[in-house]
């Protein structure tokens, strides 16, 4: 009996998918966009894994961000090549300016604060105003 190498990229596309559907999003989205293997790029890129984006985590403690090293790399690198598809955000205050200013969000309609400090957001509001205007607008339009 010949014994061949079968490599994960030898499995057709729909069984890729379907095991990519087992791991949460944002594993999927930090251990694949900008790897250079197309083909799981454009897997991941897709919208069941862009449209919720959450960066936020729970332990014993409660709830705590993710950790800067991959917030980072969300920030400078795989927010902008998945703007168009992001739907909802979820994050603490702390990190909010950094993830909503990384990319132009089209189709955001959803924003989920924890941890939420007014004096971050009231410098948010007065620092960017018309970002926040431009949030509103397009959530109240994708209401109707």
């Amino acid at each position: 009996m010949n014994r061949t190498d079968t490599h994960l990229l030898d499995l057709p596309t729909e069984i890729l998918f379907t095991i990519l559907k087992k791991i949460d999003n944002m594993n999927v989205l930090y251990s694949l966009i900008g790897i250079g293997i197309e083909r799981l790029e454009l897997l991941a890129k897709d919208e069941t894994f862009t449209n919720t984006l959450n960066f936020v985590s729970t332990d014993i403690d409660g709830i705590c961000s993710i950790p800067n090293s991959i917030l980072d790399r969300f920030c400078t690198d795989i927010l902008a090549r998945i703007q168009s598809n992001v739907k909802s955000l979820i994050f603490e205050s702390m990190t909010m300016e950094r993830i909503l200013l990384a990319a132009d969000y089209p189709h955001l309609t959803q924003l989920k604060i924890f941890k939420f400090n007014s004096k971050i957001f009231s410098h948010f509001l007065t620092g960017n105003k018309l970002m926040l205007i431009y949030l509103m607008i397009e959530m109240k339009k994708h209401q109707k």
